[in-house]
């Protein structure tokens, strides 16, 4: 059995999982028991589930599964050149073209931050940390820097620019997530007898 996904381009609890253009195909299978698998093809994403799914299952996997794409697709590092593109990609779609960056790169030498702008220079530095993170944490990440070029501070004025980015909360989540698991103890290792 085959079926569009009722909700547009993804979405998944009124948060957009996929750019607008990338329709989603929920494919049930009688034999499918009990994994979930998806994939691209062409201009679409397949998910993969058993048939007893109910709808709220599917919704809920639907989500997962994209974030898992997402977070396949983002391994395969940006370079500095494709990471100044995408900023201005989203420069123009959030914030009207306004935030003009002069260099936008990745760096390694930022550990406690995810990343930094400097707005007289107009330069955007990202952590190497964010390679392999989901895309919209790296675009979120973007983002907060690039409203920087428009807004020095942390006020509302700046939070207001960043509600504009439907995955903002989501992002920071992830991100606080990250910072906390780096906060655990280590498990030692068993020891060799």
């Amino acid at each position: 059995m085959t079926g569009r996904l009722p909700l547009s381009a993804g979405t998944v609890g009124g948060v957009s999982a996929e750019p607008p253009h990338c329709p989603v195909e929920v494919r049930r299978s009688a034999r499918r028991r009990r994994t979930v698998s998806a994939y691209r093809e062409g201009d679409r994403t397949v998910v993969l589930i058993p048939a007893r799914m109910s709808e709220a299952e599917e919704r809920r996997w639907v989500g997962v599964m994209l974030d898992k794409l997402a977070a396949q697709e983002s391994r395969r590092t940006l370079g500095d050149t494709e990471l100044f593109e995408r900023a201005g990609r989203l420069s123009e779609q959030y914030f009207q073209g306004r935030a003009r960056p002069r260099s936008v790169r990745w760096v390694t030498n930022q550990n406690t931050r995810w990343g930094s702008c400097t707005p007289a220079e107009g330069s955007i530095r990202l952590s190497h940390r964010l390679q392999g993170m989901p895309e919209y944490v790296v675009d979120y990440v973007l983002l907060h820097e690039l409203a920087h070029l428009l807004v020095p501070g942390h006020g509302p004025r700046f939070w207001q620019l960043l509600e504009a980015y439907p995955r903002t909360e989501r992002a920071r989540g992830y991100l606080e997530g990250v910072a906390a698991a780096e906060r655990l103890p280590k498990v030692p290792a068993p020891r060799e007898e």
